[in-house]
C-alpha cells in the first residue's frame, strides 16, 4: 500500500491549519486604510530567512516613502500543497484575503478561473518597468482570458548536481555530463557499489513533494522524451491534454528503476513533504548524496548567514544539464517556473499593493532578490547587469539553461493534472502498481480531472 500520513500526523496538521485559519481570520486587509497586509511563503527551515529578510528590507523603504502607511507581514509557513491550500482559503473572505499575496506560476490561472485575483492591465500600462520584464516571464502570470494577474519576481530553471567529492571516491569524473538517462543510472549504480552510505540518486516523488515530485522530478524526464517541438502533457491544436504514451510510460520506468534498484533515497525518506530541506541543509552539504535532480535557487541555503552556511559549495559541487532520454535534439532539457506577486480580488487596498510591487521591482531591489534568493532574472536591465552575472557560481550555468527550457501547461487543470501524476509517481515508488498499471490509473484520472479532454495514448 502507498505510504500515507499516520493518523496522528493527519490530526497534527490539522490542528496547524485551522490555528493558522484562525490567526488569518484577525489579520483581514479591513482593519485599517493605512496598513498593508502582504502574505507570503515562509521557509519551514527555521534557520532559512532569505524572504523574511529581503521583504524586512522593502518595508522599511516603502514605510519610509509611502508616510502613515504601514506593512505587515502574514507569513504562512508550510510545505508547498500546504500553501497552496491555505492561500486558497484565504483568497475567499475580504475578512481573510491580504492586499498581497505570493503565488506559484502553476497555481495562478486556477486562482484566476475561481474569481481570487484581480487583474492589473491598468496598473502595468501606467508603469514604465513593465516593459523591461521577459516575455515568457509575463505569459506565465497571463490568464486565458488575456490579462495579467501577477508580477514575475524571477524565474528558475533545473538541473543535475553532483558532489564531487563522492565521485572521485566512486572513480568518475568531476567534469562529468551524462548524455542519456542511462548514463545517469550507470553513475548511481556505480556509487550504489563503490560509495557505502552515500544516497546515490535523489529525484522527487509522489504526493507528499508535491509539484517537487511533478516538475523537478516527472516532467524533466518527460519533456525529454520527445524531439522538443511539441508539449508531451497538452496538445496546443485539440486544446486537450495528453494521454500517457510511451514517454509517460518511459518516465515513470526511470522512477521505478530508481527506487527498486535502490538508487535513490529510502521509500519512507522520499515521501516526507520536508525531504527536500533535508537535501539541501544536511545529505548535500555533508556529501551524503551523489547526484540530485534538483533547481538552481539551491545556493540560497549555503551563502553567509544562512542556516546550513555552505562556504565551499562551488568547489564540492558540480553543474550538469540534465539529459534527453537518448540524446536527441537538443540534448538538454530543463524546467522553469517561477512566482509572482498577485491582488486578490477581495484585495482592501489595491492602489497601495501595487505601490508595494512597485517598490518590490526597482531594478536595484530586483537585483538583491535574484542574487539573495539564487533566482534568475526576468528583468532584461538586470540579467545584463554584471553585479548579478557575476555575483554567484552557478549562476550563467542556469540562465542559460533558459535557451532550452519548457514551461508547464498552466491551464486550470494542471494542479489536478500535477497531483495525478504524482500519484502515478508514488504507486511505481512503492512498487504497489507496475508502470502499466500506474500510467492506466494516470489515464483514469486525467479523464476525470478534464471531463474526458484527452487525445492520444
Amino acid at each position: 500500500m502507498p505510504v500515507r500520513p499516520t493518523a496522528a500526523l493527519t490530526a497534527l496538521l490539522t490542528t496547524v491549519l485551522a490555528a493558522t485559519a484562525l490567526t488569518a481570520c484577525g489579520t483581514g486587509s479591513d482593519e485599517g486604510p493605512n496598513t498593508l497586509k502582504v502574505s507570503y511563503k515562509q521557509s519551514t527551515d527555521n534557520s532559512i530567512k532569505v524572504m523574511d529578510t529581503y521583504l524586512a528590507g522593502i518595508k522599511k523603504q516603502f514605510e519610509r516613502e509611502h508616510s502613515g502607511k504601514k506593512v505587515e507581514f502574514v507569513p504562512i509557513k508550510a510545505p508547498d500543497s500546504e500553501y497552496y491550500t491555505k492561500l486558497q482559503q484565504m483568497l475567499r473572505s475580504p475578512r481573510t484575503a491580504p492586499d498581497l499575496v505570493y503565488e506559484d506560476t502553476f497555481l495562478i490561472n486556477s486562482d484566476i478561473t475561481s474569481g481570487y485575483l484581480k487583474p492589473l492591465d491598468p496598473y502595468l500600462a501606467k508603469w514604465p518597468d513593465w516593459g523591461r520584464f521577459i516575455g515568457t516571464a509575463k505569459a506565465a502570470a497571463r490568464g486565458q482570458d488575456g490579462k495579467t494577474y501577477g508580477v514575475p519576481d524571477g524565474t528558475d530553471t533545473r538541473g543535475l548536481w553532483f558532489d564531487k567529492r563522492v565521485f572521485r571516491k566512486a572513480g568518475l569524473p568531476t567534469d562529468w555530463q551524462p548524455r542519456t538517462w542511462d548514463d545517469i543510472l550507470a553513475a548511481a549504480r556505480t556509487i550504489k557499489r563503490t560509495v557505502p552510505g552515500v544516497t546515490p540518486l535523489n529525484i522527487y516523488t509522489g504526493k507528499p513533494a508535491g509539484e517537487e515530485a511533478t516538475m523537478q522530478g516527472f516532467e524533466e524526464l518527460l519533456y525529454g522524451t520527445n524531439d522538443g517541438r511539441s508539449d508531451p502533457l497538452y496538445d496546443a491544436t485539440s486544446k486537450k491534454w495528453r494521454a500517457a504514451g510511451q514517454g509517460f510510460k518511459d518516465s515513470l520506468a526511470f522512477v521505478h528503476s530508481v527506487f527498486q534498484e535502490k538508487l535513490g533515497p529510502d521509500v519512507s525518506d522520499a515521501l516526507d513533504p520536508n525531504y527536500s530541506t533535508t537535501v539541501r541543509g544536511e545529505l548535500l552539504p555533508q556529501g551524503k548524496l551523489g547526484i540530485d535532480l534538483d533547481g538552481s535557487w539551491l545556493p540560497q541555503d549555503w551563502l553567509p548567514g544562512s542556516g546550513h552556511e555552505w562556504r565551499d559549495w562551488s568547489k564540492e559541487t558540480g553543474l550538469a544539464a540534465m539529459p534527453t532520454q537518448a540524446g536527441q535534439a537538443p540534448g538538454k532539457v530543463s524546467m522553469s517556473g517561477g512566482w509572482t506577486w498577485s491582488i486578490p480580488a477581495r484585495a482592501a487596498h489595491p492602489d497601495l499593493a501595487f505601490d508595494f510591487v512597485k517598490t518590490l521591482q526597482t531594478k536595484d531591489n530586483a537585483r538583491k532578490w535574484y542574487i539573495a534568493n539564487s533566482g534568475i532574472a526576468v528583468r532584461e536591465d538586470v540579467a545584463a547587469d554584471p553585479a548579478y552575472v557575476d555575483a554567484q557560481p552557478g549562476i550563467k550555468f542556469f540562465t542559460d539553461l533558459v535557451a532550452t527550457t519548457h514551461y508547464r501547461p498552466a491551464f486550470p487543470a494542471y494542479p489536478k493534472v500535477s497531483t495525478a501524476i504524482q500519484e502515478a509517481m508514488e504507486s511505481v515508488t512503492t512498487g504497489d502498481r507496475s508502470v502499466a498499471q500506474a500510467a492506466g490509473d494516470y489515464d483514469a484520472a486525467l479523464k476525470d480531472v478534464t471531463g474526458g479532454r484527452v487525445v492520444g495514448g
